[in-house]
């Protein structure tokens, strides 16, 4: 379940996890936020965390400025 298309623009789960992180979140609340099931917002933060585009401090997550350059597209 890749989070970044090849031509390197974010998948629709992807997009709706950045733009729900405008603030630090948990995970259950960004599945909240996105009706995303738990499972699917875990493996796209862990791939999103790959490329850089958010950071993990204390069981939440944020945009790094990677991520919120992305967002900005």
């Amino acid at each position: 379940m890749a989070c970044i298309n090849p031509d390197g623009t974010l998948t629709p789960a992807a997009q709706a996890v950045i733009t729900a992180l405008k603030a630090a979140c948990t995970v259950t609340d960004l599945a909240q936020a996105t009706s995303l099931p738990i499972y699917r917002i875990r493996s796209t933060l862990r791939e999103l965390g790959e490329e850089g585009l958010v950071s993990e401090i204390d069981e939440k997550y944020l945009l790094t400025e990677v991520g919120k350059n992305k967002l900005s597209y």
